[in-house]
This record gives structure tokens, sequence and C-alpha cells, in this order.
């Protein structure tokens, strides 16, 4: 097998930014073909989302054992979940337990904030730059860097004037942020914030719940996972994995095949009833098959949850203001909650509806908005992130002639299956825009985007290519096709950072982000690209 690489004066083969679930396994997978791979991580250690999102409550929304990785059966073997939807400490320790099984932590260099990345023109290669100033030339270089990884504040006047503690949920400290007898205020109400308002009123002297939009919420239904199911799941593993390849969204919940007209009333609401009473995602993704994309359909869905806000919330005025009004039922990322709505039964809780009363500004003791001053000993911010394109945004990415990625994505937003954009040569982005992980249980995505990722380089090492770039025609064509894709479901007409929108960051216009098509419409695209000789793709041209 020839090496493309071989006499370049290059520090490594492939250079990863990002050790979460996708560059800890496409590091795995490249060590194995015998490259010098070097992964550089911001954080101390890896784990991605699970690393930097501490925040209390912070866990799975899929199934435990659908999320973790399926390529090593050493791995499932050893490993035992102990809910079936984990919380994030035990999330990081699994991965933690990854890395060492495989010794992963050897070819990553932690605390390495990269700064900019440019392509050498001349010597075909990339100059990698961190803020510590670590300097590194690849020959591929391979972004890993996560849908949901640059967290977003607001745009609210006096932000730096707090004078008391504040945190965002995105970036929440690694030691203990107590919340006893405090006044605590958080501005969102997303899943983070959910999740967030349901465990600190159990504790804080008082919380102030800042609702910039209600969502539309549904129980988890959480549980332990005993011994013995345990072993029932791991024997099942081929079972679950397989599954899993089989619905849209490579979750454990495929779509009822019936029309939510096809049924009685009687049945319908049974069905409503079945799905709000099961854990996870099955009352979004597993509802009638034209829930999520028939507007009369949606509306009863929306009316029966929330019927359920209200017969759970003691105040009608206070269940009012968390029915959302702007969009149906699952058109946006629906939280998954335990007790969130009894949170606003408590007298220790308080819901100020920002529609009602915007905040005017952040002071250095509160939060004043137009109906008064809420006096805060804590600050949480529970607003996003810039989604997908933001931590590329936030890395200066110069490909051919100097051309900066974000003014690329900026102008108009266009991939190749999400994995390259034009004009930057020898650049593959896992989980980047326009792939079927931005709509996936991601690490199912992410093993996806990794294999296809692995074969391509596998492809260019045997037929000794230097060189891959796209082509302008080929990002085009899918971006239209994700356009499409995207123009079937409600959600495509909803403000979200699912269609593009993020007021956070003064993004206000609608980009198709995400491949809503499905995992098996992806995945076969994918293989047709491969199986044409890697149609799309030119090799080895300047």
């Amino acid at each position: 097998m020839s090496r493309p690489v071989a006499g370049r004066d290059v520090d490594h083969d492939v250079l990863i930014i990002g050790a979460g679930m996708s560059g800890m396994y496409q590091l795995h997978r490249l060590r194995a073909l015998g490259l010098d791979v070097q992964v550089v991580e911001a954080g101390t250690g890896v784990g991605g989302t699970w690393y930097w999102n501490r925040y209390p409550g912070a866990r799975f929304d899929s199934e435990s054992y659908s999320y973790g990785y399926s390529w090593s059966p050493e791995l499932l073997d050893d490993w035992d979940w102990s809910e079936h939807f984990a919380a994030q400490p035990e999330t990081l320790s699994y991965l933690n337990h990854v890395a060492d099984r495989f010794d992963l932590r050897s070819d990553i260099r932690f605390e390495t904030r990269v700064q900019r990345c440019t392509f050498d023109e001349n010597a075909n290669c990339w100059i990698v730059e961190a803020e510590d100033g670590y300097r590194a030339s690849c020959w591929l270089l391979i972004t890993a860097l996560g849908p949901l990884s640059a967290p977003a504040m607001p745009a609210i006047e006096g932000i730096d004037d707090f004078e008391g503690e504040w945190h965002h949920t995105g970036l929440w400290p690694h030691e203990p942020v107590p919340m006893e007898g405090r006044r605590v205020g958080i501005i969102g109400t997303g899943a983070s914030g959910v999740q967030t308002i349901q465990e600190v009123a159990k504790t804080a002297g008082s919380l102030t719940v800042f609702q910039r939009n209600p969502n539309w919420c549904a129980p988890l239904n959480n549980s332990p996972i005993a011994p013995d199911e345990m072993e029932a799941i791991r024997a099942r593993y081929d079972e679950i994995f397989a599954t899993c390849r089989t619905t849209h969204g490579q979750f454990l919940h495929g779509r009822d095949p019936r029309s939510a007209f096809d049924v009685s009333d009687e049945e319908r609401l049974r069905t409503f009833e079945e799905l709000y009473a099961s854990p996870g995602f099955g009352i979004w993704i597993g509802s009638f098959r034209d829930v999520l994309v028939d507007a009369e359909a949606n509306a009863l869905m929306s009316e029966f949850v929330a019927s359920k806000i209200r017969d759970r919330v003691d105040d009608p005025a206070v269940a009012d203001r968390l029915v959302p009004t702007n969009h149906g039922f699952g058109t946006r990322r629906v939280p998954m909650e335990t007790g969130y709505y009894e949170v606003y039964n408590q007298d220790n809780v308080e819901l100020i509806d920002l529609r009602d009363s915007p905040i005017e500004r952040i002071t250095p003791t509160g939060v004043q908005t137009t109906a008064g001053h809420h006096e805060l000993d804590l600050l949480i911010y529970a607003t996003g992130f810039d989604a997908v394109t933001g931590s590329f945004d936030r890395i200066e990415i110069r490909g051919s002639g100097g051309r900066l990625l974000k003014d690329k994505w900026d102008q108009d937003l266009q991939t190749f299956l999400g994995v390259a954009a034009s004009g930057f040569p020898n650049l593959l982005t896992l989980v980047g825009p326009q792939n079927s992980s931005t709509f996936c249980n991601i690490p199912r995505c992410i093993e996806d985007n990794v294999d296809w990722m692995t074969e391509l380089i596998e492809h260019m090492l045997a037929e000794g290519h230097e060189r891959v770039e796209t082509t302008a025609e080929a990002e085009t064509w899918w971006a239209d096709l994700a356009a499409e894709a995207g123009s079937m479901l409600l959600m495509d007409k909803v403000v979200s950072w699912l269609t593009g929108f993020n007021h956070n960051v003064g993004r206000n216009k609608r980009r198709h982000v995400s491949w809503a098509g499905g995992s098996p419409a992806y995945r076969e695209h994918c293989a047709t690209v491969a199986d044409n000789g890697y149609d799309g793709f030119l090799f080895d041209q300047a």
C-alpha cells in the first residue's frame, strides 16, 4: 500500500480536532490503518458534549444501550448501564473507560484550543495553530467538533455587569455549584434549561425561570436497570443496533405506520396516552406517521400534550404560559423531563414569561424586566448553542486562495454529504452541517460517518491519492436535496436551531443545517457515492 504522505515534511498524517465520541472513534479507526494520527482537544479530558455539559440534571434522552458504541463486542461485554437514560457522570465515566481500554489518550493533546487552520497549496497540507502556541502540519484535517459545542450567550444589555456567580449550562464548572438557600435565576427553557430547572428547584431558596418561549416537553419515564435486565439487554445488542439502523433517526422508536385519521377518536387517545407513559422519544418520533408532516394531525397531538400540561400545573394562568403557541408539538426538539411541570407548583419557583415582560438588562445584582427587578445570587444561562456551524466559525479555517470557511457558509451553506466543502481540499468534517448526524441518535450516525470516512481514506491510500476535494456541483446537489428533504416536515416552517436560526448570535435567516431525510436514505446516498468511485470528489487536482 502506497503512502501519499511518504517523504512529505508534515508532523502528522491526520490531525483531528475534538476528542468527543466522533474524534475518539475516528482516532481508533485510523490507527488501524497505520497512520500517524494526532487529536487536539480544548478540554482537559475526553468526552466532548459529556465533558463540557455538567449542569444539574444533564442526562441522555435516548436509551443508554442504544447510545454507546457498537463497534467493539468486548466493550459491550464489559460495560453495564445503571439507568435506561444515564446521567452525565455515568456517560463521562463510560467515555473515559473507552479511552483507557483502547489507550486513546496517548494520541490526544489536551488543553489545546485550535485558533487557526490554513491550507498550504504548495505543500498540499494543513497548518494547524492553537491559542497556546502549538503548531502542527498534517496531510488530512478532520473536524470532530459536534453540532452543539459552541455555547451561545444571549444579546442582553449589561450581561457583563452581574456581580454574582453565573454559568452557562454548556460550560458548567467541574466543581459543584451550591444551590441551597440561594436566589437562582435561569434564562432559557430548552432541553438543558428543563433538565436544570427540575434539579435546581429541589434545593434553591428561590428559583426564577425567565422563559423566552415555552417548549413542548414530555416525560422521560426513566428507570434503573437491574443486573438481570442488563444481561438481557447485552444478549440483544445485535437486535438493538439492527433496529436503530432501520429507523429514521436511529432511535429505538419507529414511526407508527397509521395516520392519526385512520383510527377512531378513542383509539387515537389511547395511543397518545400509551406514548406519553412510555420511556424516551417514542411520543415524538414514534407517533402516527403524519403527526410531524400534516398540520391537522399535529394539532391533535398538540392539543393532547397541552391538556397534560394543564393537568399537571395547578395555576391555570401559569399553565397557559407553559403551553407553546408559535409551533406544534415535535416541530422543535422535544425536551424530555421528569417532574418539570410540577416544579411550577412549588412555592419557591416563579415563572417570568419574557413575551409579556422582556428583559431590559442584566444588573449588578440581578435581572431587570419591564415588570420589575429580580435580585439574584446565581444566574444560569440555558441559552443553547450556536448550532452546527458555530464551532467551525470560531476557528479561522482558510482553504484554497485563503478563503474563510465561515464566509463561504455565511454566503451559502452548502456541503457534500455533510463531510466536505468545495475549496477546502483534504478537509473532512465529521458530524458537519447537512449531515444525518444533526438529526439522529448521534453515536449511531457518528459510527456511520467515521466508517465511511475511513473507507474514503483507505481508498486514497490504496490509489496513492494525495489530495481530495468535493466539487461545487456536488455540494449544490446535496444542499438542494437536503432542502427538499427538510421541506417535507412541519419543523421546516418553525424558527429553531434545526432550521438554521439563532437569534443569540444574530442569525435570523433560514439555513438547511440538517439532513432530515433519515439515516437509511443518507447511508444509501453515501454508499452510492463510494460505489461510483467517490463520484462528487476530485482527487489530486489543484
